[in-house]
């Protein structure tokens, strides 16, 4: 292996560490700087391809203030770090890094994190196709169920592709609706886990109380009603994925115990020993985690640990292209469950859609397609109920555009109509949400949704 490699730290036995796990993997390792002075002279002599930076180093200037020069120059780097404010964050992120290295390094972490950014730093200046550790496994994968070929999804997919065959963690960011899970799914299926457990968990739908329990599992007796032992999800996803939607809903304590199981590799079950397991972590959100980061509400730490590679979803708004594909999908689906002969869409229907702004993304256009197939009685759809909540050019009724207030009442309207104004279940409207029920409660109490509120106002 030719890439040379600079170690920019300025804790000797953190770097001595680095170095010992990439001459071990056969790097040509170049001496370590343990100031940016320091580091640009090495790079003048020994010409490293790639940069290791710690943020914070001997003298005035930071990691930050090299990885600048790096940039200019058109040498990847990647962050080492061990925590850090949010305002450091966004500093380092502007400068475009190929990755964070969060310490306590672990080899496999280590030089899996290097495959990556190498890619991605040849894949921007165009010198290279895939490599085949990065893309290994690739050919195996069956997407049927992701439909899409506008450029955007395009990209997601290279993304998936590159890494899906490696072991790191994979944080997924969208809005609620977008299809979060089965890019999940994909992933687990490119990865050498493909034939373990694919574990999905939605962080949003645990009971506060019972989370611990849930994620980790319990022993018998442990606590008032553990009336019998109860295996965890991520006993359950042992040597398999676990996809942890909704991360962000976590609360604190328990983002604590999660950062052990991604540092540790091992659980400890309420009441019973600490165990050892080996999951991959697959998490997704539609919060900005680094805005909760910054109002304490969610651990920096635990941020980078599973920020590593991330993948962001679109909105539907923004893949117009995939509209109608997408629609003859459900169409087909539902009409075979129906037992209904359904041949396609008409042409004004499909405007309607082109035209519509999808607050609820794909899960909002599956449900209209699911209700336009019942209530279709011919070959081709013709007709189709949109809530119109969104509607870039939706008005009140008397000209005004409508404020946000007014829109999220009739988004929220909307949904309770469609589950019957049941709130709590797989099938209440907090899930079509993807809410809290007892956040979805609080916004109907504060909006002052009642069901005649819904009869004298038209959705």
């Amino acid at each position: 292996m030719n890439t040379k490699i600079l170690i920019v730290e300025d804790q000797f036995i953190e770097a001595d560490n680095l170095r010992g796990i990439l001459r071990g993997a056969g790097y040509i390792v170049c001496k370590i700087a343990r100031s940016v002075p320091e580091a640009l002279q090495i790079i003048e002599e020994e010409k490293p391809s790639l940069v290791l930076v710690d943020i914070y180093l001997k003298g005035p200037l930071t990691g930050i203030d090299l990885a600048k020069t790096l940039r200019e120059r058109h040498i990847a780097f990647v962050y080492l770090s061990a925590n850090s404010n949010k305002q450091t964050l966004d500093a380092a992120k502007a400068t475009r890094p190929y990755g964070f290295l969060v310490k306590p390094f672990r080899e496999k972490d280590v030089l899996v994190m290097l495959d990556v950014a190498w890619y991605l730093h040849r894949q921007d200046h165009g010198l290279s196709e895939p490599s085949k550790d990065i893309s290994k496994n690739t050919k195996a994968a069956d997407f049927r169920e992701i439909i899409g070929e506008s450029d955007c999804m395009k990209e997601v997919m290279k993304n998936v592709h590159i890494v899906g065959g490696s072991d790191i963690s994979v944080l997924i960011l969208g809005e609620s609706g977008t299809g979060k899970e089965l890019i999940a799914r994909s992933i687990h299926q490119l990865s050498e886990r493909k034939q373990k457990p694919f574990v999905a968990v939605n962080c949003a739908a645990l009971p506060a109380n019972l989370i611990e329990s849930e994620l980790f599992g319990h022993e018998k007796g442990s606590f008032t009603g553990a009336s019998e032992k109860r295996i965890g999800k991520f006993e359950q996803g042992n040597q398999g994925t676990v996809f942890l939607d909704e991360i962000g809903e976590l609360p604190l304590d328990l983002q604590a115990k999660l950062l052990r199981v991604l540092q540790e590799k091992e659980i400890e079950p309420i009441g019973g020993k600490t165990k050892k397991i080996d999951v991959r972590i697959v998490a997704a959100t539609n919060r900005n985690l680094e805005e909760e980061v910054a109002a304490g509400k969610f651990r920096l730490d635990l941020y980078y640990r599973i920020n590593i590679f991330p993948i962001l979803l679109p909105p539907l708004r923004e893949r117009k292209d995939d509209i109608v594909a997408l629609a003859k999908h459900f169409v087909n689906i539902y009409a075979l469950k129906e037992k209904k002969e359904i041949d396609g869409i008409a042409d004004h229907v499909i405007q309607s859609m082109l035209n519509y702004n999808w607050p609820g993304n794909i899960r909002e256009l599956e449900n209209a397609m699911a209700r336009a197939v019942l209530l279709t009685n011919g070959p081709i759809v013709n007709s189709l109920t949109l809530s119109g909540s969104n509607k870039k050019t939706e008005t009140a009724g008397n000209g005004r555009i409508k404020s946000l207030v007014d829109n999220e009442r009739d988004h929220i309207l909307y949904a309770l109509e469609q589950c019957g104004w049941k709130i709590y279940g797989e099938d209440g409207a907090a899930a079509l949400l993807e809410l809290h029920p007892s956040t979805l409660n609080s916004r109907i109490k504060k909006l002052g949704i009642e069901k005649k509120y819904a009869k004298n106002n038209s959705l």
